[in-house]
């Protein structure tokens, strides 16, 4: 059996053990109506100088290089879903994968901010997955927060010359969690507790999280790091194309 042989059969089997787990396990859409509407705006106006530097970045990235859509495009495919395999958490939200990981680290957080926001967009339409009022709330988390939290790890990785299938896997896995943690501050601001505030209320909702999204990460590293290995047997350059392996270096 040959090398790349190997790394086809590896990558197949955490495809399989990931998506064999996640339904069973599965960070947070915040429903429709959970918020009130001083949140909701709140929310909605800080994203938006995240969405127009990703509008930006997207646009420059295929006026550069035509070729980079179909990774980009792949990107957001894998955001829609992963994010879409759901599990009740608690009361308002749910555990779930993010996907935003593998975006950030091919093109960098401000695309994913749009590829995010165009996923919530849909799953609040047609799963009614999250929701449009809350749209504001869960693009920061999941789509923003999370995203730049993938990248900032990747990078400081990279640079500590860490191996770079380990970095691509603890950013991943770590942008997963960051989104929870924001998830939960966010209803804790909305709900603190009478007794403790917006602290003790946000303990809550990280420790009711925690169980399934702790293992959630772990998948989401694992099968970040899997599309990688795939990606570098068989679209290298398509990598080369958009500069991933000069980042690399």
């Amino acid at each position: 059996m040959t090398q790349k042989q190997k790394k086809q059969i590896a990558a197949v089997s955490i495809f399989s053990i990931a998506f064999g787990i996640a339904p069973a396990v599965n960070a947070m859409h915040i429903m429709e109506g959970y918020l009130a509407p001083k949140y909701c705006i709140a929310w909605g106006i800080l994203c938006l100088p995240f969405a127009a530097a990703g509008f930006l970045k997207i646009r420059s990235t295929l006026n550069e290089n035509r070729r980079s859509i179909t990774l980009l495009a792949m990107s957001g495919a894998f955001i829609f879903v992963i994010s879409s395999l759901k599990i009740p958490s608690v009361t308002g939200s749910c555990s779930h994968m993010t996907g935003t990981g593998l975006g950030a680290i091919l093109f960098g957080p401000c695309s994913v901010s749009i590829l995010g926001l165009i996923v919530l967009v849909f799953q609040a339409v047609l799963l009614a997955h999250g929701g449009l009022t809350t749209l504001g709330a869960n693009t920061f988390s999941m789509a923003i927060a999370g995203p730049f939290a993938a990248y900032g790890i990747y990078r400081l990785l990279k640079k500590l010359k860490v191996n770079h299938l380990a970095a691509i896997f603890l950013a991943a896995a770590i942008g997963d969690l960051f989104t929870y943690c924001i998830t939960g501050i966010q209803l804790a601001v909305a709900y603190p507790s009478e007794a403790g505030g917006i602290a003790a209320s946000a303990a809550k909702f990280l420790g009711v999280f925690a169980p399934t999204q702790i293992p959630l990460a772990v998948i989401e590293g694992l099968l970040t790091t899997a599309i990688v290995i795939f990606l570098e047997s068989f679209a290298k350059s398509e990598l080369t194309s958009i500069g991933f392996f000069k980042k690399e270096a």
